[in-house]
């Protein structure tokens, strides 16, 4: 059993720790929060201690690890923090707003022999698994394009000075919150992106960062993908890819979270008509802390690799150029 602390109790910090509290690999023995009332609650909520200090935390020979759930700005010095205590870590999306900054931590983590965990739960949804499962089976042929979609309206009533809406802490609107999953899926399956060209537009919400990004890919191979994401919407989530000898649709009904039944399609070259699997809700959250505390303990070997943490990141880091340029075509390159 890992024993890590949860730094940052805000809404993600308290839902991580309840879905952890179900684990078997992983115990939150505390958590850390500077700010008094949101530290009481979370004791109050789940009867833990909870640290004002991190390095607290950290110098806790009890704590094995660190889950960082804390704006986006803060990631990289709780990681490198960590690494110098010699503490695993698991580090939310994204995991960090820069190449430079990324590449700081993966090295920080490597030097200390330690998985740098990174919180992209998306991989582990069923569905998500069944698409990568036929592209590991060459069930696709040669992927030529890829479309991804999450959109949701919880942002809603969000404040407009909420950090989560900063153009410098979450910038290019709903990237930071739901793109970067979808960019994160097509890596894992296309490799190398080497060009893109972005958009961002503000039409309800009063935050900053505007409520709506689309984005256009080029990877190292020729295959091309695109993305939306809208804050201001309704639930709306699908992935799809289409190959040479098969496509196939994830089509989600509910939110990740809660989660709801998600509908998968598959055509295969010949198939008189598509066919449909109804894949139910799973616990993907717990899913890949759980890959993490397996990789950690030398049960398996972890699921992302540092090309695909540095380059989920150098996507982040030109798609937010790009927007910011009218959608002028970025080169990936010069940020990676």
């Amino acid at each position: 059993m890992l024993k890590a602390a949860q730094v940052g109790l805000g809404w993600w910090g308290a839902q991580v720790t309840r879905v952890l509290q179900s684990s078997d690999k992983i115990e939150i023995v505390c958590g850390v929060d500077p700010v008094a009332p949101i530290a009481e609650k979370y004791t109050g909520d789940f009867g833990l201690p909870v640290y004002a200090d991190y390095q607290q935390a950290l110098d806790d020979p009890a704590v094995e690890a660190v889950i960082l759930t804390v704006p986006h700005r803060l990631h990289e010095s709780a990681v490198l923090q960590a690494a110098a205590a010699g503490k695993e870590v698991f580090c939310e999306k994204p995991l960090a707003l820069t190449v430079a900054s990324a590449r700081k931590m993966v090295e920080a983590c490597d030097a200390a022999g330690l998985v740098l965990g990174i919180g992209h739960e998306r991989r582990f949804e069923p569905a998500w698994e069944e698409i990568k499962r036929m592209y590991d089976a060459g069930e696709f042929g040669t992927i030529i394009h890829m479309e991804a979609h999450w959109s949701h309206d919880r942002w809603l009533g969000m404040a407009a000075d909420n950090w989560r809406g900063s153009k410098e802490e979450a910038p290019a609107a709903g990237w930071t919150g739901m793109g970067v999953h979808l960019s994160d899926m097509m890596l894992s399956l296309a490799g190398r992106a080497v060009n893109v060209q972005a958009h961002v537009a503000k039409r309800i919400l009063a935050i900053p960062t505007g409520d709506v990004v689309s984005a256009h890919f080029r990877f190292a191979d020729d295959t091309t993908g695109y993305i939306a994401a809208l804050s201001c919407t309704p639930d709306y989530a699908r992935f799809a890819v289409y190959g040479s000898h098969a496509w196939a649709e994830a089509r989600e009904t509910q939110h990740v979270d809660p989660g709801g039944t998600t509908n998968f399609y598959v055509r295969r070259r010949g198939d008189a008509a598509q066919t449909r699997i109804d894949f139910e809700p799973a616990s993907p959250v717990k899913a890949g802390y759980e890959h993490w505390a397996d990789a950690v303990a030398g049960r398996t070997e972890y699921r992302f690799t540092n090309e695909q943490r540095l380059g989920n990141v150098a996507i982040l880091e030109a798609l937010v150029e790009s927007a910011e340029r009218g959608g002028e075509p970025m080169d990936i390159a010069r940020f990676g």
